[in-house]
């Protein structure tokens, strides 16, 4: 590559999309596209909703129906690669950009995010503000330190005119240093103000203002608005703007975003500017300068603990009938959780080899430290229910309703527990750990716990976290692995899986209409084999008497994926698909134990034992996870 042509090619085509022109020039621009003066609020709702979004609708998604109900769930594609579990909160950020791009109250109201730590809420932020630099440039006026629309200089006497003429709407007046300007330098003859292109910079302090805490004893408004230049004070009188050095966040943050960082660990008198911001949508210039128009978007988080001590002060009422409050929870979906983990893994240098299950058994464990205790379902099947999967109680086909267990929770439920981070920490120190480089499901576990037993919280805590990694956690991989293990050892299991499942739909689907089964090799006709259908029944626990509702809620589940559209197979139905892997599993478990736990093998053994090794490296473990994980099942599983 040619380096030197690579940039000269690049700052080409930089200087080939800026504009330079008058004021007379930008009218053009705007009349032939009015949407390059839109405000802040319907920009960055613009960037999001153009990449497109899914509407998963219950009916058409099992999954979402199991998760939501009848609640029709939008999937943003903007989100959709570093964001999830969290599709109502997104949401409810949209419904937010939506409303304030139509310039809706939620346009003078502070977009403010509460959650538990590790929960997502910077990384939201952060992905609004890199949004704002991809986003096209906009056009301002040339030497505007707030990067200010052009529009503002029309007259208001002229503005409906223009309106008119233009297709758009003009809100806001000029800043004192551009006003100055135009009295000053042109005249007044505001149709030859020179206009530029701008774009969008975090690092330049572009349309990005960012406050962080600051200290309540040493507090500054020049952070948020300005200063007044102290070495010109002794050349201009105390008013003239060109004193003036507007910087502050909301200055800088004019036309994009000005960000609050744990917003309410600064004094209360601080946010005050925050009022005008929002409701009048002006800012104080700094010494004794008028107002200043202001068009961004404030976005504000803290921790649930200090929103909960700010809104307890009746004395903060103004702000807080200024904000639209956001939770941000933890995630609680156990698929989307091990997004979340793959997605930070695969930024980093990691490199390590990771055996099947760990990742799901992390999350796990981040997942069950945040779900409330339920008196209708155990942890770890509330997990399973609260991540979409088919729950049939033990002998009976009620199902465990997902709708009464939020209610039972609460609305705080996943706003504490266990983070992201913990999590992430945990895996980075089973690697260093790692003789081998490769973690599996049981040096995670074992990171797990040695991180918890280092956590600075109450001791019955402690004791709760260390409970599900060694009761609820190792019981559900034990009965996870023993299908694994005796799945790889059985050969054409899918083939025989299928087989049985074909033939249980037959025969559970005759025995509902009340119709007769035709052998496939006598044509003779028979009855449904009532052996059979109890024999994969009995799997479940299901009784005799609830057998006629299996029966008849299996076929109908059936006939529902294939009418709209989807094919079956033995997998489609939960509860079917545990019956006919434990009958199968059932059939090989003696076996299986002589082989794993077999210290002398004789030749047949070995040749079967191999074979097992080989299909469990082809399903993802490598040769050390696999004599690891094979070591651990000889010595925890099958006891008899």
């Amino acid at each position: 590559m040619d380096f030197k042509e690579f940039i000269i090619n690049d700052r080409e085509r930089h200087n080939k999309e800026k504009f330079e022109g008058s004021f007379l020039e930008y009218l053009d621009i705007v009349k032939e596209n009015p949407d390059v003066a839109k405000l802040a609020h319907k920009r960055m709702n613009d960037i999001i909703t153009s990449q497109g979004y899914e509407v998963l609708k219950p009916e058409e998604n099992p999954r979402i129906k199991k998760i939501y109900g009848n609640e029709i769930i939008k999937r943003y594609n903007f989100f959709k690669d570093d964001f999830f579990g969290i599709d109502k909160v997104l949401m409810k950020l949209m419904n937010y950009l939506n409303s304030a791009s139509m310039k809706g109250e939620e346009a003078r109201q502070v977009l403010y995010l509460v959650g538990p730590v590790g929960a997502g809420k910077s990384s939201l932020v952060e992905s609004l503000k890199k949004a704002l630099e991809s986003a096209d440039r906009i056009y301002a006026i040339k030497g505007c330190p707030m990067h200010e629309e052009p529009l503002h200089l029309i007259p208001k006497h002229l503005r409906k005119e223009f309106e008119e003429k233009l297709g758009v709407q003009i809100e806001g007046d000029l800043c004192p240093i551009c006003k100055y300007r135009l009295m000053h330098e042109y005249g007044g003859k505001y149709e030859d103000m020179p206009v530029t292109t701008n774009s969008f910079s975090i690092r330049s302090r572009k349309g990005v203002g960012v406050v962080p805490p600051v200290d309540p004893n040493n507090q500054d408004t020049s952070i948020l608005t300005g200063s007044v230049d102290i070495s010109k004070m002794d050349l201009y009188a105390e008013d003239d703007p060109r004193i003036f050095s507007l910087n502050g966040a909301f200055n800088v943050g004019n036309r994009g975003i000005v960000e609050f960082i744990e917003v309410f660990k600064n004094d209360v008198e601080y946010l005050h500017t925050i009022i005008t911001a929002t409701q009048e949508k002006s800012i104080p210039s700094p010494g004794k300068g008028s107002m200043i128009y202001f068009d961004g978007i404030i976005l504000a988080h803290s921790n649930e603990a200090e929103w909960n001590k700010f809104k307890s002060d009746h004395t903060n009422e103004a702000i807080l009938d200024r904000i639209v409050k956001i939770e941000v929870p933890y995630c609680l979906e156990l698929n989307e959780e091990m997004k979340i983990y793959e997605k930070i893994l695969k930024k980093s240098n990691f490199k390590a080899h990771i055996a099947p299950h760990t990742i799901e058994t992390a999350a796990m464990f981040a997942i069950l430290s945040r779900l409330a205790l339920s008196a209708k379902a155990d942890p770890m099947t509330k997990l399973k229910i609260y991540n979409g999967e088919e729950i049939v109680e033990k002998g009976t086909t009620k199902r465990i309703d997902i709708m009464e267990l939020r209610e039972e929770a609460g609305p705080r439920e996943g706003m504490k527990g266990i983070s992201t981070r913990f999590i992430i920490k945990a895996i980075d120190n089973a690697l260093s750990n790692s003789e081998h480089d490769c973690i599996n499901p049981l040096s995670i576990m074992e990171s797990i716990i040695k991180s918890v037993k280092e956590l600075d919280i109450a001791e019955d805590e402690k004791k709760r976290y260390l409970g599900l990694v060694q009761d609820n956690i190792r019981k559900e991989y034990n009965k996870t692995l023993e299908k694994e293990i005796t799945r790889a050892f059985i050969h054409s299991f899918r083939e025989q899986a299928e087989s049985l499942f074909n033939n249980y739909l037959d025969n559970a689907e005759a025995y509902v209409n009340k119709t007769k089964i035709k052998d496939g090799s006598t044509g003779e006709e028979l009855n449904p084999d009532e052996e059979f259908m109890r024999s994969i029944e009995e799997q479940l626990g299901i009784s005799e008497s609830s057998a006629k509702g299996f029966r008849s809620d299996v076929t109908s589940y059936m006939f529902y994926v294939v009418r709209n559209g989807g094919t079956i197979d033995y997998t489609t139905y939960e509860p079917l698909k545990e019956a006919i892997e434990k009958k199968l599993t059932m059939s090989v478990k003696d076996l299986s134990r002589i082989v794993t736990k077999s210290k002398v093998r004789n030749k047949e053994q070995d040749q079967k034992y191999n074979a097992m090794v080989a299909e469990m490296i082809s399903n993802g473990y490598c040769p050390n996870c696999c004599d690891v994980i094979l070591k651990y099942a000889a010595n925890n599983l099958w006891k008899d």
